[in-house]
């Protein structure tokens, strides 16, 4: 008996005539919309992570900002 894949399960729940044509084999007709997808996908993909990028830097950027805030009012109130 082979290994069931996660895959295979959410292709099963999917479409259950989808995955029996995946075991037997047999090649899916709609390989250009298959491959627009996986292009769609990737680019989404990079695109979240360029948003996380960017959130972190603007979480750095607000520490910094806070930080040289602390230390100019604490040069003020020592003077």
């Amino acid at each position: 008996m082979r290994p069931i894949r996660a895959s295979e399960i959410g292709s099963f729940l999917f479409c259950r005539r989808a995955w029996w044509y995946q075991i037997q084999g047999l090649e899916s007709q709609n390989q250009k919309e298959l491959a627009s997808g996986s292009t769609y996908h990737a680019e989404h993909g990079r695109k979240v992570l360029a948003a996380g990028m960017l959130r972190l830097g603007g979480w750095i950027i607000l520490a910094l900002g806070l930080i040289t805030l602390v230390i100019l009012l604490t040069l003020q109130w020592l003077k």
